[in-house]
């Protein structure tokens, strides 16, 4: 798994499509020496369909809108301080105990892990894939890779153009989180 190059946003930003900054062209190079040749496929967003674009002469799938970032709802393009003000226990429950609780019109961080595991599911016929993703995305396939709880899945740091490795299959692992090539 990928995650998109940098939006440079300072707010939480789920399903507003922002174009990613894919100008660090050394970056992109070393990313796309490391990655396998082997098929792939992105969020729907315009960050994670660049980015894509950027893997060279690997075989495309269509976008798939199950790996799109988290919904954020009413939250979407605030910063964490101003919903905060508004709304600090809300916001505290929906970051501290990731579940049920969700953003105000936005989904709950159950709702990410069960589009991500339809997501994985559809996949479950190649052999390898390469998934151009979001943060969330991959923090949830991460939980369902390595049977982890929410809490010990969103401890793992997911930077833009970082690989995340996962395997599975009868035996689901994570190999690899966050490696910069």
């Amino acid at each position: 798994m990928v995650r998109h190059g940098p939006t440079h946003a300072k707010a939480m930003v789920g399903w507003t499509d922002l174009p990613a900054d894919l100008s660090d062209h050394a970056a992109l190079a070393r990313l796309n020496a490391h990655l396998p040749d082997v098929p792939v496929i992105s969020s729907d967003l315009s960050r994670a369909v660049a980015t894509a674009d950027r893997l060279q002469a690997r075989p495309r799938l269509p976008h798939d809108r199950d790996w799109r970032e988290l919904h954020f709802g009413a939250w979407e393009m605030r910063s964490f301080a101003e919903v905060e003000a508004e709304s600090p226990d809300h916001i505290r429950a929906f970051w501290e105990t990731p579940g049920d609780v969700s953003p105000p019109g936005g989904e709950s961080w159950n709702a990410v892990t069960a589009r991500v595991e339809t997501a994985l599911r559809r996949l479950a016929h190649l052999p390898e894939v390469i998934v151009v993703a979001h943060f969330g995305a991959i923090v949830a396939a991460i939980q369902h890779a390595g049977a982890m709880t929410p809490t010990e899945a969103f401890s793992h740091k997911i930077d833009n153009l970082s690989v995340t490795c996962l395997e599975f299959g009868a035996a689901p692992r994570v190999i690899s989180v966050n490696h910069i090539p």
